[in-house]
């Protein structure tokens, strides 16, 4: 049996197709991580045993760096989404996953510390199913026009097990969406939702690899009747022709489902919106905003966009694109990478001996961590109301000799500023998951110099001016205890493509 839970607005007419949307998407974006792990560099290590992966082979999928998980991304992707729509304060943060770092801490509220929202908006986790994030978004677009401002981020980095079909076909990213008031990019004329615990595939809680059923049994029965199902409704309640749908999303790791599904219902081939197997691979959770932001990029003012996202039954929105711009940036091609053993390394799969220099108690005293929790997730320091002078960290006497004035410093944060390298160092003999360890002084735009780690930095990159910019990444682990402790980075600044600025 399913339950349907269905309120749909009617397909508004082309007179009021001019009017500005009140209540929408705001904006879109997705975070791709810059290392793409050649699938052929996979299968030349199973082919031995599995040589049936060939077939899967074929181009690049992402994956996170070490220092990088689903918290890390979920962050680089509000980022994006707040220099999008700079005049939105999102009052609520819902953060969708089914690979988040804690099991008992609101990883919700790491991702908001590091945005800077304010600690009144409302925080939740989601978890648990891959259509979780497309579920969020269907109950955030169908609230009134009045209600706050939110924000819904996924992210995902699940660890398949080596030579799985799994291992090739995932990536790691996130991806978002802003819903409230404003300028929308895309409104909802009809959502539905249906739930059947048809179990295509599982992963027992406490475990890292998943166990998928028979990939024609699940297609057949899942896809081609549930999801399939789902949507015909969905285009029915709407009174929308199938014909008039412009842009087909549908998140399927399997081969061709989506097309296949398009098919049965009528929808033609060129709607179907690139799922970008062939270079990021499966997002998981995050696949259906990613692919969402995709379509919404291509699609023409008042197309109709259908986004479905298929686990344990099956959510359909139907939305109509609006004149307004989609504003932010897209992600770039990244770096290849060829290394099988070093992604092993990067998911835990394979321990290697780092030495001695890697044994180390990285206990994290949460004591100082809270006293110190501002400088740590906003990067956060001092600016003198005096002279100007920016320093880290901020402290009641300012740091210029020439002022050394008391309890003149203002809080501000340096995550958004643009810096260059002043100073760098390369050093192969200190631990790192990712040798060598980068380091050096970073000179910040308007003031400010802070001694910082590089990362996604190759070897050779770092010279004295290059532009950086901060992210937010994983500091070191706590092995011992089960604890990670984040902080800022600094890295190059290259890739995003900004569509703002082409546009301009």
């Amino acid at each position: 049996m399913y339950h349907v839970m269905n309120a749909s607005p009617a397909v508004p007419t082309p007179a009021d197709m001019n009017e500005p949307a009140e209540h929408g998407l705001l904006a879109t974006t997705r975070y791709v991580p810059r290392l793409r792990l050649d699938r052929s560099e996979v299968l030349a290590r199973h082919q031995w045993m599995a040589p049936g992966l060939r077939s899967l082979a074929k181009g690049r999928r992402a994956i996170a760096n070490w220092d990088e998980d689903t918290v890390t991304m979920s962050v680089e992707a509000g980022r994006q989404l707040l220099r999008a729509s700079p005049s939105v304060a999102a009052e609520e943060l819902t953060l969708v996953s089914t690979t988040l770092p804690f099991a008992e801490r609101l990883n919700a509220g790491i991702v908001a510390s590091a945005l800077g929202l304010a600690t009144s908006a409302v925080l939740r986790d989601a978890t648990s199913s891959g259509r979780a994030a497309l579920t969020e978004l269907a109950t955030a677009m169908r609230r009134p026009a009045s209600s706050t401002t939110q924000m819904l981020l996924a992210a995902e980095r699940r660890i398949a097990q080596p030579a799985s079909a799994q291992e090739m076909i995932f990536g790691d990213g996130a991806a978002g969406a802003l819903v409230g008031s404003g300028a929308a990019i895309a409104t909802l004329l009809a959502s539905r939702s249906e739930y059947a615990d048809l179990v295509d595939h599982f992963r027992e809680t406490g475990h890292d690899h998943e166990y998928a059923w028979e990939e024609r049994w699940v297609r057949d029965e899942g896809y081609m009747k549930i999801a399939a199902g789902t949507i015909r409704q969905c285009l029915l309640d709407a009174g929308v022709a199938v014909s008039d749908v412009a842009h087909f999303v549908m998140p399927a790791p399997l081969a061709r489902v989506n097309e296949a599904v398009a098919k049965r219902l009528g929808i033609g081939a060129a709607a179907v919106v690139s799922a970008e197997h062939g270079t990021v691979g499966d997002l998981g959770s995050a696949q259906p905003l990613a692919m969402l932001d995709i379509a919404l990029r291509a699609a023409a003012p008042g197309a109709l966009i259908m986004v479905a996202a298929f686990g344990s039954g099956c959510d359909a929105l139907l939305l109509r694109r609006t004149a307004a711009p989609c504003p932010g940036d897209v992600p770039d091609a990244g770096q290849p990478e060829n290394n099988y053993l070093k992604y092993l390394s990067f998911t835990g799969q394979i321990d290697l001996a780092w030495g001695m220099r890697a044994e180390m108690d990285n206990k994290t005293a949460l004591t100082a961590a809270w006293r110190d929790h501002a400088r740590a997730s906003r990067f956060e320091g001092g600016r003198c109301s005096a002279c100007g002078t920016v320093q880290v960290p901020r402290t009641r006497v300012c740091v210029n000799p020439e002022c050394r004035t008391q309890d003149t410093q203002q809080t501000t944060s340096l995550a958004d500023l643009p810096a260059h390298v002043m100073s760098h160092t390369t050093d192969f003999l200190g631990y790192t998951p990712d040798p060598p360890f980068q380091f050096g002084h970073i000179d910040f735009e308007g003031g400010g110099r802070v001694l910082m780690e590089f990362t996604d930095t190759d070897v050779g990159e770092l010279a004295v001016g290059l532009p950086l910019r901060m992210v937010y990444r994983v500091k070191e682990f706590d092995r011992n205890r089960g604890f990670r402790r984040y902080f800022w980075k600094a890295t190059p600044v290259r890739g995003a493509t900004s569509l703002a600025k082409e546009k301009n």
